[in-house]
């Protein structure tokens, strides 16, 4: 039990250490996940589309 609570006091310890982001920093960088998402999705669903109108008009020649 004693190497349990050793073990939390130096999570503890190390937590402290930890430097945290601001919110505006962890608001900044989820945005920007989400943008880039969103705009990754979109350009692979134009690939997607475009690809599958090249193999339909090839498999109808």
């Amino acid at each position: 039990m004693q190497k349990f609570i050793q073990y939390l006091k130096d999570v503890r310890s190390e937590m402290a250490k930890v430097s945290w982001p601001t919110r505006d920093e962890v608001v900044g960088a989820t945005t920007l996940v989400v943008i880039l998402s969103i705009a990754f999705s979109i350009v692979i669903k134009v690939f997607d589309m475009a690809l599958s109108r090249v193999l339909g008009f090839l498999l109808n020649l």
